[in-house]
């Protein structure tokens, strides 16, 4: 049974192998996390992983594959113009059209993670980006945007392009009547924004129904995010979910 490569000391692999390897696990549990979590919706949803050597190439689930059934051996990876170089299963269209602008256009991110998860999609559809109202969700605060426009399934890289500038430099962008998009420059940032971020759109919904909400105010705002939005942060709360659905599933590994 293969076994979870820790953090490299240094941050990352000097061996282009082990870091590829360490990338390629993390997003191997983060789409068993996402199937725990119930985040799929269909063959819909995609999250990927920058290749440590090949840099215009990414790792992806497999079009129509169960987030719940991959493991490391599943994983493909795709090229900048869309072509499966490793792996016998086909690529999602919708991905590579979003993600491959997302990663041309953020050279600094190596992972990005998208699905259409019931609060963010529903939160989505209002057109609006989220209010400071908890410690939580303040690790968005003036670091996500809104793509205010749907014009179908993203299949056109001209789409996935608009959907990068939306993001800007952000760490999140909330695609109207579509869902969540959450980067990092990690796997384990990447994921963990996004679960946050839909806990986020859940609590938002839950408080906005219930009253009036109260704002943190923006100079606490910004404080928090700099005390839960940061790169250490992401990577750290995602830790404990790795270590449980590796114990759980350990398969995962193959």
């Amino acid at each position: 049974m293969p076994t979870l490569l820790p953090p490299s000391p240094t941050g990352t692999y000097e061996d282009p192998a082990e870091e590829r390897l360490y990338r390629k696990q993390r997003l191997a549990a983060a789409l068993r996390l996402f199937s725990l979590f119930g985040f799929e919706e269909g063959v819909a949803g995609h999250i990927t992983a920058r290749d440590p050597e090949d840099t215009e190439t990414f790792w992806v689930n497999p079009f129509a594959m169960h987030f719940g059934h991959i493991s490391v051996s599943d994983l493909i990876q795709v090229d900048s113009s869309g072509k499966v170089i490793y792996g016998d299963k086909p690529v999602n269209r919708a991905a590579f059209a979003i993600h491959s602008q997302v990663h041309a256009a953020r050279p600094e991110v190596i992972a990005a993670a998208h699905s259409h998860s019931v609060h963010g999609k529903a939160w989505s559809a209002l057109g609006r980006t989220l209010e400071p109202i908890t410690q939580d969700v303040c690790a968005f605060y003036e670091d996500h945007s809104l793509f205010d426009d749907y014009t179908g399934v993203v299949l056109d890289t001209e789409e996935g392009k608009r959907i990068a500038h939306a993001l800007g430099g952000n760490k999140a962008v909330i695609l109207r009547n579509h869902g969540l998009l959450t980067v990092g420059l990690s796997v384990e940032e990447a994921v963990w924004w996004f679960i946050t971020m839909e806990r986020s759109c859940q609590a938002q919904l839950l408080a906005s129904a219930a009253g009036v909400t109260v704002h943190i105010d923006p100079e606490q705002a910004a404080l928090t995010r700099s005390q839960v939005g940061g790169p250490i942060a992401g990577r750290m709360n995602f830790k404990p979910l790795l270590d449980r659905i590796v114990a759980a599933q350990p398969d995962l590994l193959d």
